[in-house]
Parts: C-alpha cells; sequence; structure tokens
C-alpha cells in the first residue's frame, strides 16, 4: 500500500477472539494492534492513552459494556472509527450504535478475510476514498434459507438458531436480551408493544428507565445476580407515563458459559395488571359480604337492673330469644345461660367486670326459651344516671351463630386454599426451575459450541493458508487455541450424552468386583494427559474392591480428579478405606481454598459451575448421578479444623458375596 499500517485497539473480553483476530490483523500487514481490553473502561482508558486509527469494540462485557463505553471512547479520542465487533445480530442494534457514533457493526460470524477487508476500506488513513461498505443484510429475509455452500453442521446450527429467532419475535410474553449491566440489545414486538415502543425504539435503553422507580428497582436486581450464585431475579414495578395502575412482572435470568462467568441477561416481561385486579376485587368482594351478612343479623337490645334482672325488652330479642316481654321481664338474665355457665355464676361475673371497667365483652353459648342454643355475640355496659348513680346495665346481643358457621368454614376454605396454593407454589417452581435449567441448557450448549467451532475454523484456516506467514509464537498460540477448544468440545459432547442417558435411565451398568487402584489408575492416567504437571498423591490399600461397573467408576473418579484441578489446586490427595463391612470411600481432596459455601447448596446440580475456570458445569452431576446408579452416594465434607480443604467422598458397596457379573441399565 505504500503507507504505514493502520493503528487499532482490540477489545473483546474473549481472550482467544482476541489472539485470533490480533494474528490476523499483523499478518495482512495493513494493521498495528497497539492495545488490547476485556471490557468499556479499558476500551476508554486506552482509546485516551493510544489514540488509535480504528478500535473493534464488543457489546455484551462486564463492568462497562459496549455501548455505554462507544460514546466515552469517542469524547476520549473524536478522531477513532470504532467497529462494533459483536455476537448479536440485530438490525435495531445496528442502528442504535450508529447513532451512537459508531462507523460499523460486524458480526462475529463474518469471516476473517471479510473482517480484514471491511477494516481496511473503514481505516481513516487508507489513503481511500471509498466510502463504508454497507452492512450485510440481515432479518428474516435474510436468513430464512442457510447457504447450501456451509459446512452441514454450520446450516443444522443456523436453521436451529433461525427456529430460535422466529419463536422469541412471535412469543406473547415479552422478551429480550440485555447487557450485563441492564442495556437492552432485542426485544421482541411483545415487549415493545408492552412498554409503548417500537423494537429498535428499545435498543440500547437501560431498562431501569421503563420502570416506575427509574433504575432503582434494576438496580437491585443486577446486584444480587453479581453477588449471589442465582439463576433467576423477579421483581414487579409499573410503567411511567402510561394510563392506570398498570403493573408488569419482570424475570432477569443470566446467560453464563461453562466456567459460570455471565455472558449477557434474558429477559421476561409479563403484564400482571388484570392479575393484581383480580386480586384487589376478590378482597373488596369478600369485604362487602362479611359487611352484609353483618348487618342483617338480629339485635337483641335490652336493659338490666343493678341485680341483673331483664327491665326492657325489644322486638329483636323476641325474635333471638323467644320470649315476649310477659315473660321475661323481671327475670333474671341467668336465664339465657347454659346450666354449665350458671353453675360457675358466669352471668354474676360479667356484671361484676362491666361494673369494674364499664363494659364487659365476650362470645359464647346462650340459650333460647325452647331450649336451643345459638351463639351470641355480647356487649353489657353499666348505664349511670345524671347523679353517676348505677342504675343498671344496657345489653346488646346478637346471634352470631351464621356467622361462625361461616368462619368455620371459612377457615375450612382457607386451609384448602392454603394447601392448594402451596401445592400451586410447588409447581410454579418446578416450572420455574424447568424454564431456567432449559435456558441454561439451550445457553450453554449454544456457547460451548459456537465459539469453540468458531476458534477451530478460523485458527485452522489461518494455519492452512498462512503457515509460512506465522511466527513461532503465533503458531504456539493457535495451536494451543485449537486444543484447548477440541477439549471444551469432546468434554461437552461426553458429559451431554451421559448425563442424557442417566437422566433417561437408559445407560448400561455392568456391575462386577472392581479393585479401586485399578479404577484409579485407570482415572488418573486420562487426567494427568489433559494436566502434565499435575500431582496425584494416591493411597489405595492393596485387595480393596468394590462391587461397581468398572468403566463408570473410573468416569467418577475422572471428573472428581478434573474439577479438582480445574476449581482447586495441585496437588490432589485420594485415599480410599474400607469404613465398615459392605462400604467403601473414597476421598479426593486438592489443595485449594474448598468450595464456597455459597456454592454448596447447588454443588451436585447441573450447570453448577462455581468459577470461571472452564468445564461444562455437568461434572459433579455426573458424578453423583453415576455413583448412585451403582448403588452409593456421593457428597461433599467441608473444611474441619485441621485440614487444609475439603473433599469429596465417594461411598460404594464393596464386594458381592457371590462374585458374579451383572448387567442392568440406570
Amino acid at each position: 500500500m505504500g503507507t504505514d499500517p493502520s493503528t487499532i485497539v482490540l477489545v473483546d473480553d474473549d481472550t482467544d477472539v482476541r489472539v485470533l483476530v490480533r494474528t490476523r490483523l499483523r499478518m495482512s500487514g495493513q494493521f498495528r494492534v497497539v492495545g488490547e481490553g476485556a471490557d468499556g473502561a479499558e476500551a476508554v482508558a486506552l482509546a485516551e492513552r493510544h489514540r488509535p486509527s480504528l478500535m473493534l469494540l464488543d457489546i455484551s462485557m462486564p463492568g462497562v459494556d459496549g455501548l455505554e463505553a462507544l460514546p466515552r471512547v469517542l469524547e476520549a479520542s473524536p478522531t477513532t472509527r470504532i467497529v462494533v465487533f459483536s455476537g448479536f445480530e440485530e438490525q435495531g442494534l445496528v442502528e442504535k450504535t450508529r447513532e451512537l457514533g459508531a462507523s460499523a457493526f460486524i458480526e462475529k460470524s463474518t469471516s476473517l478475510d471479510m473482517l480484514i477487508e471491511r477494516l481496511a476500506v473503514i481505516a481513516p488513513d487508507n489513503g481511500v476514498a471509498t466510502p463504508v461498505a454497507p452492512e450485510p443484510p440481515s432479518g428474516p429475509a435474510a436468513r430464512s434459507e442457510p447457504p447450501r455452500d456451509l459446512p452441514l453442521d454450520q446450516r443444522v446450527l443456523d436453521e436451529h438458531l433461525e427456529r430460535f429467532r422466529e419463536v422469541f419475535e412471535e412469543a406473547a410474553i415479552g422478551m429480550a436480551t440485555t447487557t450485563l449491566t441492564g442495556r437492552l440489545i432485542r426485544a421482541n414486538r411483545a415487549l415493545a408493544s408492552l412498554m409503548g415502543r417500537s423494537t429498535g425504539g428499545l435498543v440500547g435503553v437501560s431498562y431501569g428507565q421503563l420502570t416506575d422507580d427509574a433504575d432503582g428497582v434494576v438496580t437491585a436486581a443486577l446486584d444480587e445476580i453479581n453477588t449471589r450464585p442465582v439463576d433467576v431475579v423477579q421483581f414487579e414495578h409499573g410503567l411511567p407515563g402510561q394510563s392506570g395502575d398498570r403493573r408488569v412482572r419482570a424475570t432477569l435470568a443470566p446467560v453464563r458459559d461453562s466456567g459460570g462467568r455471565a455472558l449477557y441477561l434474558f429477559l421476561q416481561v409479563q403484564d400482571v395488571t388484570a392479575e393484581r385486579a383480580a386480586a384487589e376485587e376478590l378482597r373488596l368482594s369478600e369485604q362487602r359480604f362479611r359487611l352484609l351478612v353483618e348487618a342483617v343479623e338480629d339485635y337483641a337490645i335490652f336493659m338490666l337492673d343493678p341485680d341483673g334482672h331483664v327491665a326492657s325488652w325489644n322486638s329483636g330479642a323476641q325474635r333471638s330469644k323467644g320470649y315476649t316481654a310477659d315473660e321475661i321481664i323481671g327475670q333474671h338474665f341467668r336465664v339465657f345461660y347454659p346450666p354449665e355457665l350458671q353453675a360457675r355464676r358466669h352471668p354474676e361475673h360479667e356484671l361484676e367486670a362491666a361494673l369494674r371497667d364499664g363494659h364487659y365483652e365476650e362470645e359464647g353459648w346462650r340459650v333460647r326459651k325452647d331450649g336451643s342454643r345459638f351463639w351470641a355475640t355480647v356487649l353489657i355496659t353499666a348505664v349511670y344516671n345524671e347523679e353517676g348513680t348505677h342504675v343498671g346495665f344496657a345489653k346488646v346481643t346478637r346471634d352470631s351463630t351464621q356467622r361462625r358457621r361461616l368462619e368455620e368454614d371459612r377457615e375450612h376454605a382457607l386451609r384448602a386454599l392454603s394447601a392448594a396454593n402451596a401445592q400451586l407454589g410447588q409447581l410454579n417452581e418446578q416450572l420455574k426451575r424447568a424454564a431456567a435449567d432449559q435456558a441454561q441448557f439451550l445457553a450453554v450448549t449454544a456457547h460451548e459450541l459456537r465459539t469453540p467451532i468458531g476458534v477451530l475454523s478460523g485458527s485452522a484456516e489461518t494455519l492452512s493458508r498462512h503457515l509460512a506467514d506465522l511466527t513461532a509464537q503465533e503458531r504456539t498460540e493457535l495451536v494451543d487455541a485449537m486444543t484447548s477448544s477440541t477439549g471444551r468440545l469432546r468434554r461437552l459432547v461426553a458429559d451431554l450424552l451421559t448425563a442424557s442417558r442417566l437422566e433417561a435411565s437408559s445407560l448400561e451398568m455392568r456391575m462386577e468386583d472392581v479393585p479401586v487402584s485399578e479404577a484409579l489408575e485407570q482415572a488418573v492416567a486420562v487426567v494427568r494427559h489433559a494436566h502434565p504437571d499435575a500431582q496425584i498423591v494416591a493411597e489405595t490399600p492393596a485387595g480393596l474392591a468394590v462391587h461397581a461397573d468398572r468403566d463408570r467408576l473410573s468416569q467418577a473418579l475422572e471428573n472428581l480428579l478434573g474439577n479438582a484441578l480445574r476449581h482447586g489446586a495441585s496437588p490432589v490427595h485420594v485415599a480410599a478405606t474400607a469404613t465398615e463391612p459392605g462400604l467403601v470411600e473414597i476421598r479426593v481432596r486438592d489443595s485449594g481454598p474448598g468450595v464456597p459455601e455459597t456454592v454448596r447448596p447447588r454443588l451436585f446440580s447441573r450447570f453448577a459451575t462455581g468459577a470461571a475456570t472452564g468445564g461444562t458445569g455437568l461434572g459433579l452431576f455426573i458424578v453423583r448421578e453415576l455413583v448412585r446408579a451403582q448403588g452409593g452416594e456421593a457428597t461433599y465434607e467441608p473444611a474441619t479444623p485441621g485440614s487444609a480443604s475439603g473433599e469429596f467422598v465417594i461411598r460404594l458397596p464393596g464386594p458381592a458375596a457371590p462374585a458374579h457379573d451383572e448387567a442392568v441399565r440406570r
């Protein structure tokens, strides 16, 4: 070209992607990489320090995402042309990045040759007046049919992605993907309709701006996701600027890679206004019904003299108690009480309490003229004349038998409703867990396939076409990246296959008496191949055996050893002992700090990787299920005083009494 190479800064939180792109940029001879960063804050600092011609900027990154960093980069270095390099494939995002000042948007699925060509056109100092190349077509029309010249695996993956996009767009519930800071990247039509905006108008908007609590409620949810190992956070909020008391329920779920690192957030938003209105209407209906029942009850209102004799009578008293005024006036009001209360002088005690405290209230059984009983609400008030002389008592009695029966029925109904709600709650939690598991399964599988396949493809192409141009260090880095990606794919396929067979109870087990030392030697050999520098110290008594499947036992031990080296530290100690007749314990302990307390409850669950150090998140789940399938159990015992780290423990039955092979399906 006859000109100096254009300076460029790479900002992406994936190291393998940066290695691959950096190598191809150098080999093109048109670019000089002057800096690399892993988040938006580093992008701003690098722009200010180097003022490069170009910056290749990712979108979803921890801390400060690409959308937030983009205008700040241009403020720090106005002459820098920013090219957004993202795995998201949304036209609305393209428009948003251009509004923020980006010169171009390039998807990560673009070939490296095309990437170099587009960057060469975009570079401000390329000496060519060619305008920036337009974006490749996107949207449903462009994606309707995968190119026939793609590899079969890529075409299948693209077809599945297109089906996912169709489901996402046509879903009745609001859905979106956001950056790790809550900024919307992609939204479906249902969410746009709910928020009263277009789908393009939602791209780049912080979700906190769409709530009636500004950023507060969203900030709290993001803090919970970032500070606690949660899979789902749910909250409700109103919608500012919309008429009525409209309420929505938002669900945020972090999508993590196999190392537990959050890639982006998945958002679901559902209108619960009708649900809340129905609940309020039910409450008001119950209140009106209660007032109506109380209003139609008959009240017996009459006077007693200071000694408790009936001095007056009303029609309500006659209806409720059955006595006419001539029959009852002059009699002691004790006649209204059951014999057992009369024997305890309860009527007299009521008058004494009313005279002492001014009034007396209670509920209890009373007796009608015909001897039938009814449940009464009673109020007795001491009455004084103008001179303050006690002249008697006013007594109000209400027949509450029907109300009491209603309350009893209501209590029965509430207990039944509570039991039903508890069952519904359990079913709802099961559905949430199933949905979260499915979302996590799809996210991890897609990420574990797409990233290593991309690295393998790009690295292989680079080595094939440019081997002679590569430096020794670059060849080593590319080969290491290919080896790493191949290992990730192999582990993913093996783990998914084993987990699927375990859950389908279709994994064949051949039970026999297996020497523990042989199974352990097989597992150690496999692990040392992947970790040649690891130290593994085994203490196994001679002749110690278990009744198990030889290969599956080795697989469980291999997973435990690999887990210890990925998440702990070398050396790893393995000890096997016969703890009691018919039971053998195998303990695995590494030299790391142990499993954090917050991770332990879900340690053996699917996709429960607790550190960003690789792995599919299925290893310990498979260990537990394999051991259970062989009649044993797998647990984790935290560190005790005097021990440096916790231990994973496998307990299996000892040798069978009559030794024989046994083929079973678990």
